[in-house]
Parts: structure tokens; C-alpha cells; sequence
């Protein structure tokens, strides 16, 4: 038995979970008490200093782990041309799009909170944390359907 192929599926699925649980955790725990002014400005830069953090290393696990898995488990015309494949490919696009959505809903954050403000900066960060949240759940709903072994 190859020990690398469990490794990065450890990997893989490790930072998956901490990461999707980090942005469903700012969007639902954090940023509501962010958008009634009940959370101190500190403490909520550090925790989306944190998120953008996971963000980033998990951006580097995923390329590391999802590209050796996509190079040992698919070819194109698996990734292009199949269920299990649609499955990557929108796995691929909705990590791309959450990504992004952290990025520019934490910059916003960030920015407010370094000009002194807390509300105004968690209602503009609002629609991209819980669109974030949104295609969280999405993702995992796809991992879900590709981990089983019976639907396709």
C-alpha cells in the first residue's frame, strides 16, 4: 500500500473541515454580534486575521493534496467527461469562489476595523461572509457526494 495517497487524503479532508468550518463559524457566530456592535474591534480583527490565515495555508494544502490526488486518481478526460469529475471541477470552482469572497469580506473588515469602525465594515463584509458560508455548504454537500461510493 502506497502511505503518501492516505497522507494527503488526510491532509486534504483535514484542512477542508477546518477551513469550511471557519467560514461558516465568522459568517454565523462572529459577524452578528460584529453587525450589532457587541464584539469587540480587536477581537474581530484577530479572528479574521486567523480566517484569512487558514484561507491562505489551506490555499496550499489544497493545490499540494488535491493535485497529487487529481494527478494519481483522474485524467482529463475523467475530470471532463464523468459524474465523479463534474464533482472535482465544481469542487475546484467553488474553493476558487469562497476563496475570494474571504478575501475581499475580511479586506473589508480589516479596513474598517483599522479606521475605527466596527458596524458599517461588517455590513459591507456581510453579503460576501455569508455568500462564502452559502457555497461552503455547497462544497461540502459535493465532498459528500463524491466520498460516496454507492451513487455513482
Amino acid at each position: 500500500m502506497d502511505a503518501l495517497n492516505p497522507v494527503m487524503w488526510s491532509v486534504h479532508v483535514g484542512f477542508a473541515v477546518l477551513w469550511t468550518g471557519s467560514v461558516l463559524f465568522v459568517a454565523l457566530a462572529v459577524l452578528p454580534p460584529a453587525l450589532r456592535g457587541e464584539i469587540d474591534g480587536g477581537a474581530l480583527g484577530s479572528i479574521v486575521d486567523r480566517l484569512r490565515w487558514i484561507t491562505r495555508i489551506g490555499a496550499l494544502a489544497f493545490l499540494a493534496t488535491g493535485g497529487h490526488m487529481a494527478g494519481t486518481l483522474y485524467t482529463f478526460e475523467s475530470l471532463t467527461g464523468s459524474a465523479r469529475g463534474y464533482l472535482v471541477v465544481t469542487m475546484i470552482a467553488l474553493w476558487f469562489l469562497i476563496t475570494g469572497l474571504v478575501e475581499v469580506g475580511s479586506g473589508k473588515l480589516t479596513d474598517g476595523i483599522d479606521a475605527g469602525k466596527l458596524r458599517e465594515p461588517a455590513r459591507e463584509a456581510k453579503p460576501f461572509f455569508y455568500g462564502a458560508a452559502g457555497l461552503s455548504v455547497a462544497l461540502i454537500v459535493a465532498a459528500g457526494l463524491l466520498a460516496s461510493p454507492t451513487l455513482f
